[in-house]
């Protein structure tokens, strides 16, 4: 599974980046017209719109690939990080939460990642990171 390159979504990008960007998303928008359940195309295309500002629509796609794959940590986790994106900061808790569960286990990366700032930033989050680190005294 590609995982969301969430750490790019901030990233000024050129004109070129830009234009190769808009590229890259037609394309894999018509490969998921064609077959709406290609997931490694809606992960990718999900990554693109976010790495684009596009955080609706990247939300959208995160909600497709949840339908597709609901025992799946990383979905779960880009999940989280477009509804951080989107201000829905329950839901962003929430999804973040279920990631966990599941196994995702990157909590230093997820201390770090520009798309969950404003979740950083909710009341849940230290219930969340308390957690997490309770997953990582389990797994030392």
């Amino acid at each position: 599974m590609i995982p969301k390159q969430t750490g790019d979504s901030r990233k000024k990008l050129t004109p070129q980046e830009l234009r190769d960007l808009d590229l890259e998303i037609a394309f894999m928008e018509g490969l998921v017209q064609r077959d709406p359940r290609q997931v490694e195309a809606l992960l990718i295309l999900g990554d693109n719109y976010t790495r684009r500002g596009r955080y609706q629509e990247g939300l959208r796609i995160d909600e497709r690939l949840r339908a597709l794959r609901p025992e799946d940590c990383m979905v779960h986790y880009n999940l989280a990080c477009s509804y951080s994106l989107t201000g829905q900061l329950d839901l962003a808790a929430a999804a973040l939460e279920r990631a966990i569960n599941l196994g995702y286990n990157d909590f230093a990366f997820m201390a770090r990642d520009p798309d969950l700032k404003n979740l950083r930033e909710h009341a849940g989050y230290k219930k969340i990171r308390a957690k997490a680190r309770r997953h990582q005294v389990r797994e030392t």
